[in-house]
């Protein structure tokens, strides 16, 4: 089995106990706090039978590298990824909705991506293996429990993949500031893969010659572009809308 990891905070942690409790190695808490929230936590982790270990805030920051912890963390094993890509997508019901992601290395992006992504029911996010972030305490933290539920597959070659995909029919769309259609004209219901890239740089220009058609979010103010996790939640929510 491979090292533990931590999550930490009541979202992310809370999360793990209820869909893999036994995958847990043990839950630190803040003695100090004893808040209704703390309280049906811990009566949540005893039912779940794991192992409790009191600590002081400064410990659990420590442990997690984070002061942002709630006075809550796990040690736990990673959950084995159960499907590749292929078996997800030939498992999908319907048209599959899938956000991929270009060069995010920030971790409170990448959280918040995973987190509409789960709200707008998308089957999957892809990323590089490099020029991207993999899944760590921040991210888990960010996410609310969002990178349990959502299958992130980080790829070789993303361009590749992107290839692939087309093979399956599915419409690879992305998004640029200068594309001349909105996604407010773009037909969503179809399969297909929304590609975000990073703000500032956007996408790679590789990926961005791959993609089937470029479109963008109507900007009326002085802004030129949004954040990557506001933006994909536009994007995402645009897709469910369309699909009633």
């Amino acid at each position: 089995m491979s090292a533990p990891k931590v999550l930490f905070g009541f979202h992310a942690v809370g999360v793990r106990l209820k869909t893999a409790p036994q995958s847990i190695v043990e839950v630190y808490f803040e003695a100090t706090r004893r808040d209704a929230r703390m309280r049906q936590f811990l009566e949540k982790a005893a039912e779940a039978g794991v192992r409790l270990i009191e600590a002081d805030a400064l410990r659990i920051a420590k442990l997690c590298g984070s002061h942002g912890h709630q006075g809550v963390a796990a040690r736990v094993h990673p959950l084995p990824q159960t499907h590749s890509l292929d078996d997800l997508l030939d498992a999908v019901q319907g048209p599959p909705l899938l956000l991929v992601l270009d060069g995010v290395t920030d971790p409170h992006n990448l959280g918040a991506c995973l987190r509409v992504a789960d709200g707008a029911g998308a089957h999957a996010v892809i990323a590089p293996k490099d020029h991207a972030v993999g899944i760590n305490a921040t991210v888990a933290k960010v996410a609310s429990g969002a990178s349990e539920t959502v299958p992130y597959f980080m790829v070789t070659n993303l361009a590749r993949t992107l290839g692939e995909l087309k093979e399956r029919s599915i419409w690879c769309m992305g998004a640029s500031d200068d594309a001349p259609k909105t996604l407010y004209q773009a037909d969503l219901t179809v399969p297909v893969a929304l590609v975000l890239g990073a703000e500032g740089d956007g996408m790679r220009q590789l990926t961005r010659k791959t993609c089937d058609a470029l479109i963008s979010i109507p900007m009326r103010g002085a802004v030129e572009s949004l954040n990557v996790s506001v933006a994909s939640g536009i994007f995402l929510y645009e897709a469910l809308r369309q699909r009633g």
